[in-house]
């Protein structure tokens, strides 16, 4: 059963036609690396699946949520946030509170967002922020961590929020060439862990060792979905080996 079902999706930014007629599904458990040349659309495609951007056109469901793009009113908004909460996402930026700890920042959306009570929320955040190695520094604020370790953080945020889908959108493009392999790392855990992945990424040697399949995207357009070892030994369309 596919987790992430996209249909005929498209997206305009004004008359620039920036997603073409996505059609895309994502079986639980799975990891999808999508990699392609700047602008060919994976960010907009990603930020369509939780309505950061809203479709123009098309459906989008996750976890039996189902959403017709350009809906209206109450019903509509709440499917959106129905979604929201199934899906958590990573930025290239860290969007951490600066005001805030780490624990703070990671309790914030489970207490807020869901209503969970606040020890419990502790509890999974303590959890999760173990899991990624970042329980020694739960009461430091943002400002104290290095690129890396904001990164890491915000995945425990994400996961705290005990999402279906993960959501990771160029996660390590700015960090330092140090501080990348520690949050390849964590990401290659969850992966581990079974979480469904949809990874937007310049990381190879990550698409080619995690990912169950590499998308590779152009101009708005899904043009190759294949297994790593087939895609990077064999591409179709030599072409795009040059995707950073």
């Amino acid at each position: 059963m596919a987790i992430v079902k996209i249909s005929n999706l498209d997206k305009y930014f004004g008359h620039l036609h920036v997603l073409k007629n996505i059609n895309l599904e994502v079986p639980e458990k799975q990891v999808v690396c999508l990699i392609g040349r700047s602008g060919s659309g994976k960010s907009t495609l990603l930020r369509c699946i939780n309505f950061l951007e809203e479709p123009s056109h098309g459906t989008i469901e996750v976890d039996g949520v189902k959403v017709e793009a350009q809906g209206k009113g109450k019903e509509h908004q709440k499917l959106i946030h129905d979604i929201r909460l199934r899906t958590g996402m990573v930025f290239q930026e860290f969007n951490l509170f600066p005001h805030m700890t780490v624990l703070e920042n990671v309790i914030e959306g489970p207490v807020i967002v869901k209503g969970m009570d606040k020890n419990q929320a502790i509890a999974l955040a303590e959890q999760n922020l173990d899991s990624v190695g970042m329980l020694f520094k739960k009461d430091e604020y943002p400002l104290r961590l290095s690129g890396g370790q904001k990164q890491r953080v915000a995945i425990a945020r994400a996961l705290t929020m005990q999402p279906r889908v993960m959501l990771f959108d160029e996660p390590t493009s700015a960090l330092d060439p140090e501080l990348i392999g520690e949050v390849l790392n964590v990401m290659k855990k969850v992966a581990q862990e079974g979480m469904t992945m949809l990874v937007v990424t310049h990381e190879m040697g990550f698409a080619r060792e995690v990912a169950d399949r590499v998308i590779v995207m152009s101009e708005g357009e899904l043009i190759e979905d294949a297994k790593p070892d087939e895609l990077f030994a064999n591409p179709k369309r030599p072409a795009h080996q040059g995707t950073h």
